[in-house]
C-alpha cells in the first residue's frame, strides 16, 4: 500500500470522525463516500502495474495453444468414432434401400 493511499484513509478515518460529532447523518455521507475516495485512489495507484490487453490476449492465447495441445489424441479418437459412426448409419441406410427398393 502506497504512502498516498495510508495519509489518505488517516485522513478519512479523522474527517469521518469529526463528520459523525457533528451530525450523523453528514457522518454517514463522510463516511461512505469518503471509503469509496480512498479504495478508488488504491486502485487507480496500482493501474499500470496491470498488463495491457495485447499480454493478456498473448498469455490467453498461449493458455489455448497448450490445451488445445493436450487434448489432440482425444479430437481424434473423437474423429474416428464419429467416421465409424457415419460409415455404420451409411451401410444400415444401403440395407435398408436394397430390402426396399423403390
Amino acid at each position: 500500500m502506497s504512502k498516498r493511499v495510508v495519509i489518505a484513509g488517516a485522513v478519512w478515518v479523522v474527517l469521518s470522525v469529526l463528520a459523525f460529532l457533528t451530525d450523523p447523518i453528514l457522518g454517514a455521507f463522510v463516511l461512505l463516500f469518503g471509503g469509496i475516495g480512498v479504495v478508488v485512489l488504491h486502485l487507480a495507484g496500482t493501474w499500470e502495474e496491470h498488463p495491457d490487453f495485447e499480454a493478456r490476449e498473448q498469455r490467453r492465447a498461449v493458455k489455448r495453444k497448450a490445451k488445445w495441445e493436450k487434448n489432440k489424441d482425444v479430437r481424434e479418437r473423437d474423429a474416428a468414432r464419429y467416421a465409424e459412426h457415419k460409415a455404420r448409419q451409411a451401410e444400415k441406410a444401403r440395407r435398408q434401400a436394397e430390402r426396399h427398393p423403390s
